[in-house]
């Protein structure tokens, strides 16, 4: 009953959304304001990046590769964009794995919650954050969870890894980090990776972790976008063709993760953290790098 309840939540929530995106594109459409970002150009690496994002890779990352190598969409409108991309995504991902895996409810939603209002309160506070201490010791920690999973998978190392739900200590330490991957959405760290791996370490079952992790970012992605949205902070054209074609790729994904095994789930969550660490590695050197260029001397011309 209550994840019935969950899942019309979400439904009513998409629905909402579908008719903000849509005024908002009408709008700027009638004022001749409509970006001319290429439609299925931009709904095909939508659809790419979400069949990564259902396996637990992100989609952030992906897309905002392409995006800038092929110069689709104007950083200032970056942000905003992405965020209104993953909502509806995300919210097929939650309705599909909530109803699909049986987690335990007392797991689900009390992490659920913990997410969005650290994303919420983080909000506040993570601009004295230094994003980039933040991506090297992400990147660090997740290299050394990365060797315990590994060791664990050739029997080298006990690890649990057979419970659909948490409590006492473990739920604590669940919600606690789940509250810490909220706030850290704010300086572009994804969650799906974190915590993921968190829960897979607590003991959980790894297809467990699918509805805690989705479930949290569609929460989560239904207020963020909104604000871009009302700002006007957002490339419309692109959001909307991610929105359509966007669950497609959801759709494809879920069906193989539905149908692997426990080891295989277990080395798909090794190597997403491995991925995930090379990510956040590779932002943490290219900004490096950028802000060495910044503040070289520049030839004088005279």
């Amino acid at each position: 009953m209550l994840m019935t309840l969950l899942r019309c939540l979400f439904v009513a929530g998409a629905l909402v959304y579908i008719v903000i995106l849509l005024r908002a594109w009408w709008q700027r459409r009638e004022d001749g304001k409509l970006e001319s970002t290429p439609f299925w150009t931009v709904g095909a690496i939508g659809c790419f990046a979400n069949f990564l994002d259902t396996l637990g890779v992100g989609s952030f990352a992906v897309k905002t590769a392409f995006y800038k190598h092929l110069r689709l969409i104007d950083d200032r409108l970056l942000p905003g964009t992405l965020n209104g991309q993953c909502v509806l995504p995300t919210i097929t991902q939650a309705l599909i794995f909530i109803g699909m895996v049986r987690v335990e409810p007392t797991t689900l939603l009390p992490m659920m919650v913990s997410a969005a209002v650290g994303a919420a309160v983080g909000a506040r506070y993570v601009s004295s954050f230094d994003r980039q201490t933040v991506r090297i010791v992400m990147a660090s920690s997740l290299l050394v969870v990365a060797g315990l999973i590994f060791a664990g998978l050739l029997g080298l190392f006990p690890l649990g890894g057979e419970a659909m739900g948490l409590s006492g200590g473990k739920l604590a330490i669940a919600i606690a980090g789940n509250f810490l991957f909220g706030v850290l959405m704010n300086v572009g760290i994804g969650l799906f990776a974190p915590c993921m791996t968190m829960l897979y370490l607590l003991g959980l079952h790894p297809i467990a972790a699918f509805p805690i992790m989705m479930g949290s970012a569609a929460l989560l992605s239904l207020f963020s976008a909104g604000t871009f949205i009302r700002r006007g902070a957002f490339d419309a054209q692109a959001v909307v063709a991610v929105a359509l074609l966007g669950p497609i790729g959801v759709l494809l994904a879920s069906s193989l993760v539905s149908a692997m095994d426990l080891a295989m789930l277990k080395w798909l969550v090794g190597a997403v953290v491995i991925y995930t660490a090379w990510s956040m590695y590779a932002a943490w050197r290219g900004e490096r790098r950028q802000r060495a260029a910044d503040l070289s001397p520049q030839p004088s011309h005279g």
